[in-house]
């Protein structure tokens, strides 16, 4: 590390972006955004603020740089006759509000019900991560990891529910936090059969 150069604030890492590789007028907007707020991007303490507000946001919008699908294209299909539910819940994620860039923190169980073959379990959260890493809405977000997973694996089902908070309703506007956000997506058997959406939803805790 350069002995001369600015230290590491809050998460930044050395090895990221210098304030040359970033451009002008996306630094300049910031600024901007800093001085129609009502403070001066000149003082001490906001000098490098836009140089970190733009790293910051290349990182929390990089799901525009991957296909989530591809997470899904390696199957197995030696799996000793397993066909009943699988399940990874709990899985945390954040996102950001297209209407208002603010943050949407959350979690989301998704279960499929395979038909000859499977996927790695952690891929089922990468789906959710890659699509979550875009400026999104809820309802969105829920239906393309849903749509993802059953174009992809052609299971017998898919399910998913995601619960979150949205910084756009809680920080803002009718300021009220605690307030939790659900949505699902059933597709395949577990839309047409109540009792394998109970199932499903039993087993995720609802």
């Amino acid at each position: 590390m350069d002995p001369n150069g600015p230290d590491p604030v809050d998460g930044d890492l050395v090895s990221e972006p210098g304030p040359a590789e970033i451009p002008a007028d996306v630094q300049q907007a910031v600024r901007t955004l800093i001085r129609w707020a009502g403070d001066d991007p000149d003082r001490e303490g906001l000098l490098d603020t836009p140089r970190r507000v733009a790293r910051a946001w290349k990182e929390y919008a990089r799901g525009y740089e991957e296909d989530p699908s591809h997470h899904l294209r390696r199957t197995f299909e030696e799996v000793g006759g397993y066909d009943e539910i699988v399940l990874l819940k709990d899985i945390p994620f954040q996102s950001h509000c297209e209407h208002h860039l603010a943050p949407i923190i959350g979690k989301a169980a998704i279960a499929y019900l395979p038909k000859d073959r499977v996927v790695g379990i952690s891929k089922l959260a990468r789906v959710l991560h890659g699509f979550a890493r875009r400026l999104q809405v809820q309802e969105r977000l829920t239906a393309q990891v849903a749509d993802a997973i059953w174009e992809n694996l052609q299971p017998k089902g898919v399910a998913v529910v995601i619960e979150a908070t949205h910084a756009c309703m809680t920080a803002r506007g009718v300021n009220t936090p605690g307030v939790m956000m659900t949505t699902s997506r059933m597709m395949g058997t577990f839309r047409s059969d109540e009792r394998s959406r109970r199932e499903v939803l039993a087993l995720m805790g609802y």
